[in-house]
């Protein structure tokens, strides 16, 4: 797999996607559509004009052809710009009566909401003095920028654009006309089910999902199901039969086939894959955006101590679907942990750091938590790595550079290795051997942030990283007395970097073995 890429050739992202199904139409409203984002001053590229048309296509009964619709395409590729459109659309043009935009973090829909503003101004003009109130073509149009209730109000009519988060339990509270899911790697099974059930009275509703793939195989089980409806070429087995054409389901999909587990024969470096699965390559915008072959390749590079990750993000690769007859997140609720999600989340100091090993000794990982920037605590796996014989020298390093509060490891030969190692000053580490006692506390700890308790909400964050989030899928329980520990599911499932991150949230709140440091920023390196 090579890792170098001839740069300076003259391509272009590609204008259809790998996989397009759909039922027949007989119209559709794209072409307004794109008309309303060109007088905006935000022109659609060809691709963003074809995904729209087929989006607001209609039948012969003037009903929406597709009812859901997916656009899976990676990341910084202008999916929002479609997003844009199919809500001016429906606000303006097409007498929907309520437009629910949401994602599963928050700074996404509220930048969603940013940019939609920022729309509707360059459409229109401000009523007096009112900054909050635009005429646009006539219509009256109301901002509303308070916490909680960003969006927008048509003052004839009463229609509206609200942008929300997705969370535990919100499922039954964000249905409209049009429901648009954006993030839809991260949309629960109880949370879509709610919606479905919601909508069905609307007469003319549709659902629109955009995403880049799952995270991992145990994630994702809604996109998983759309894509087995959508695409000819997804994984089937006998009983499911052949594929046939969803009556009410559009489906595009940018990224390349194959399966993260195997990228064994696809050459990651080549810019033909780039283009095929990057629309807006090379594509120059009216705002500046888009991408280029030099930023592509140089993210591969950047990007090379996580070669899977990258496969994912930017040329759309799916992780293998783990589905079988045990069941996953027997733990940690699937939901909790997909609210406690924060890929950008940033950590600050001071932090503990936490070690543990499989019990054959073939992989370990090191794991850090500290406060979280934006508020809260973050966990994020620094390493992990077959076999042990590295540990004992990332852990000075990591030292050297983060004077942790507290170092815990759960093994007792790494621990004693460890212990007493010199940093480069002369300062010897002290390093906390983690008992039975400690696993279970730990197990307790990391469950209690990431779900809350009956006095307080959930405080902890994690930033999505495969070897967690699977490891948090495959864990069960492992009753000691009172209490209980992390064990794995099976063989399989190497649960090393949800305990290493066990032990590093109960190590940071557990005063007794550190003295408290005054928090500065930092990345964990």
């Amino acid at each position: 797999m090579s890792l170098t890429s001839p740069l300076g050739l003259k391509l272009r992202g590609a204008r259809r996607p790998r996989v397009e199904t759909h039922p027949e139409y007989v119209d559709s409203f794209g072409a307004e559509a794109a008309e309303l984002m060109a007088r905006a001053g935000r022109p659609l590229d060809d691709w963003q004009q074809d995904s729209i048309t087929l989006m607001l296509a209609t039948r012969v009964d003037g009903k929406w052809a597709c009812w859901e619709f997916c656009e899976w395409v990676t990341r910084q590729n202008g999916k929002g710009g479609i997003l844009e459109a199919r809500a001016l659309a429906g606000f303006l043009l097409l007498g929907e009566q309520l437009i629910m935009w949401s994602a599963h973090e928050l700074k996404t829909a509220m930048e969603a909401f940013r940019r939609m503003k920022a729309l509707v101004k360059a459409l229109g003009t401000m009523v007096g003095d009112d900054e909050n109130l635009w005429d646009v073509d006539g219509i009256r149009v109301k901002i509303t920028s308070s916490h909680n209730e960003e969006g927008f109000e048509r003052l004839d009519t009463g229609a509206r654009i609200r942008f929300i988060a997705r969370s535990k339990g919100s499922g039954r509270g964000f249905s409209g006309d049009c429901n648009i899911i954006d993030e839809a790697y991260a949309l629960t099974v109880d949370q879509h089910s709610a919606l479905l059930y919601t909508v069905s009275a609307i007469p003319n509703s549709q659902i629109v999902y955009t995403s880049s793939p799952p995270l991992t195989g145990t994630t994702g089980a809604v996109m998983y199901a759309l894509r087995h409806r959508g695409d000819p070429a997804a994984p089937r087995t006998r009983e499911d039969g052949p594929w046939t054409q969803d009556p009410s389901l559009g489906y595009r999909d940018y990224g390349l086939a194959g399966d993260l587990d195997n990228l064994e024969g696809v050459d990651l470096a080549d810019p033909a894959n780039w283009a095929a699965t990057n629309p807006s390559l090379e594509v120059r915008r009216s705002n500046g955006t888009g991408q280029t072959l030099e930023g592509i390749d140089r993210e591969l590079r950047a990007a090379h101590a996580d070669l899977p990750g990258w496969a994912r993000e930017r040329l759309g690769i799916w992780p293998r679907r783990i589905d079988d007859s045990n069941p996953r997140w027997q733990v940690i609720a699937e939901g909790s942990w997909l609210d406690r999600l924060d890929t950008r989340a940033a950590m600050g100091e001071p932090l503990a750091l936490a070690v543990d090993v499989t019990p054959d000794r073939t992989w370990a990982a090191i794991a850090a938590c500290g406060p979280r920037l934006a508020g809260g605590r973050v966990i994020d796996v620094v390493n992990h790595k077959p076999g042990t014989k590295w540990i004992v020298d990332r852990l000075l390093e990591l030292a050297e550079r983060h004077r942790p509060l507290a170092i815990v490891i759960s093994d007792k030969a790494i621990a004693d290795a460890a212990d007493g190692a010199e940093l480069a000053d002369g300062t010897k580490l002290k390093v906390i051997r983690a008992g039975v006692a400690d696993l279970v506390a730990a197990a307790g700890s990391i469950y209690d942030g990431l779900t809350g308790t009956g006095e307080a909400q959930p405080d902890l964050w994690h930033l999505g990283q495969p070897m967690l989030t699977t490891a948090a899928a495959g864990a069960t329980k492992r009753v000691i007395g009172d209490g209980w520990a992390f064990n794995r599911r099976d063989i399989t499932t190497d649960i090393c970097p949800l305990v290493a991150a066990s032990l590093a949230v109960w190590a940071l709140g557990t005063v007794r073995i550190h003295s408290p440091a005054a928090p500065r920023p930092f990345a964990v390196t």
